[in-house]
């Protein structure tokens, strides 16, 4: 088999398992909100999403070994480096258990000051909240050590182990929170089951990572391991430390100047937004250890054809998933919780799912610029960004509430986008800035435009129900698909897919 073909292929295999592994929990998710907010309560449901920002904002004292781990693990198991691979694992298995519990003590010794004195929670609530604040600190230390375990396996190009993993526990979770729920429990009980199915999830990993590597055992990595390791983690944390604050401190704001109801609406859009938005990362993911491996190989011609056919098709993905959720955003939230969250949170839902579009553009190129050694410049840009439309957002949520936030989130990932993306490219990426808009972008991105216009036109002139309302979005799917089958989808990967799907169907004998 052709070098290219055999890379295409494994990178298509693990970048569907990564997508299983994320869609499927999504979906069960989404489904089970409006059972969750209708349990326990449009304020209570506030409260959860406020605890639920507060343990992820602590987690930016994660100092990103995860993506020092995965490269370097990848590069031993590229080199049969056993022992190198275990050092790796045990730098990383006890950076994680130190930062959950600095975390975690972090989080039970500050519930009572941020519960009453940070946020403004109902005086009816605060004994709930403190404890379920204090009982997510036990959360915070097993997620760090799960978040690790998880890399483990994707290291190995393993996908399909990881995502297995986590699409059972990411669909039965939300199952079970609704069955507590309908038990007659409340908020307490079901951080208290997030908790122990996190704690199930950490020994399954593990389990699974003493299969993929036999004989693993602790081993503590020399001083230039350590030092490798943390020089490159040190950038990388950069960025995560940027993604985390701007992913939940906008909720803080909005908790702290609006309210837990506020904070529910523009919670409920503006998760729908993300998760929807960002199962298509979950494809791009995949692409970090292989542009390590293609780049420590010198193989730069590979990896920029690679790059660009993978542009093309996230992008259009992305593109077509913005036009069903904005266009339809209203409907989408009446039909899914009802008329007062589509009134208040519809056009909070449009314009961050337009926010995460534009962001996602810098997903597969800060992978690669990663992957070809300069954490660095992707660190600095996401901080850069991070303090700047966190700036932007809180000028938004003062002036316009919960729609400022949403536009706020818009500039910020306008403007820093598109510096990021004119900075990386001919520099660290090796694709200019030309070949990406003629190769990655104009293929998909122009149909679509077109499709969202008359998709747009469609909603507002005849849509009138419920039976309207399905036919325009089948329409609009329709047209989508079309379009991606004969612009964006290339000839030879047509021919294999249906070459594949002949095969699948084709009788025995």
């Amino acid at each position: 088999m052709k070098p290219s073909l055999n890379l295409n292929l494994n990178l298509a295999r693990n970048a569907w398992s990564n997508l299983l592994g994320a869609a499927i929990p999504a979906l069960v998710m989404l489904a089970t909100v409006p059972l969750v907010v209708k349990g326990l309560g449009d304020a209570s449901y506030g409260v959860y999403s406020l605890v639920t920002a507060i343990v992820g904002y602590f987690a930016v004292i994660d100092i990103n070994v995860t993506a020092g781990s995965v490269k370097y693990i990848a590069e031993h198991n590229a080199r049969e480096d056993r022992e190198g691979i275990f050092e790796t694992l045990s730098f990383g298995l006890a950076s994680y258990a130190i930062i959950g519990a600095l975390g975690a003590l972090g989080l039970l010794l500050g519930a009572g000051w941020f519960v009453t004195s940070v946020f403004s929670v109902p005086e009816a609530l605060v004994p709930e909240a403190i404890a379920t604040l204090r009982l997510a600190a036990a959360g915070f230390l097993l997620g760090q050590i799960q978040s690790y375990l998880n890399s483990v396996p994707q290291s190995l190009m393993r996908y399909d182990i990881s995502a297995r993993v986590e699409m059972v526990f990411g669909t039965l979770v939300p199952l079970a929170t609704v069955g507590v729920l309908l038990l007659g429990y409340g908020l307490f009980e079901v951080v208290l089951l997030r908790v122990a199915a996190s704690a199930i999830h950490c020994a399954i990993l593990w389990r699974a990572v003493r299969r993929l590597l036999p004989g693993v055992r602790w081993r503590w990595p020399s001083q230039g391991a350590r030092n490798a390791l943390l020089s490159f983690s040190a950038y990388s944390f950069l960025s995560r430390f940027a993604t985390l604050s701007y992913a939940h401190a906008d909720k803080l704001i909005i908790g702290a100047l609006v309210g837990v109801t506020g904070l529910a609406y523009f919670t409920v859009a503006a998760t729908l937004a993300n998760r929807v938005l960002s199962l298509t990362f979950r494809l791009s993911g995949v692409f970090f250890p292989a542009a390590s491996a293609l780049a420590a190989k010198g193989e730069l011609a590979r990896l920029d054809r690679a790059y660009l056919k993978a542009t093309r098709y996230v992008v259009f993905l992305n593109a077509a998933i913005l036009v069903l959720v904005a266009v339809f955003a209203h409907q989408i939230l009446r039909y899914w919780m009802n008329e007062e969250f589509a009134r208040n949170g519809a056009l909070v839902l449009a314009v961050m799912a337009l926010s995460q579009f534009v962001d996602s553009l810098t997903s597969l190129p800060s992978l690669v610029n990663d992957g070809m050694g300069h954490p660095r410049v992707s660190g600095l840009f996401a901080v850069t960004r991070a303090l700047a439309g966190l700036g932007l957002v809180y000028l938004g949520v003062a002036g316009w509430g919960i729609d400022g936030a949403a536009w706020g989130h818009l500039a910020g990932s306008l403007l820093f986008t598109a510096v990021f993306l004119l900075y990386v490219h001919g520099r660290t990426v090796p694709t200019s800035i030309g070949r990406l808009l003629s190769q990655g972008y104009a293929p998909g991105l122009g149909g679509v435009a077109l499709v969202a216009i008359a998709a747009g036109a469609a909603e507002t002139l005849f849509d009138r129900g419920f039976a309207e309302f399905l036919f325009i979005l089948g329409a609009t799917c329709l047209l989508l698909g079309v379009h991606g089958l004969l612009f964006v989808v290339d000839r030879d990967d047509r021919l294999l897919a249906w070459a594949r799907v002949k095969a699948h169907w084709q009788p025995a004998g």
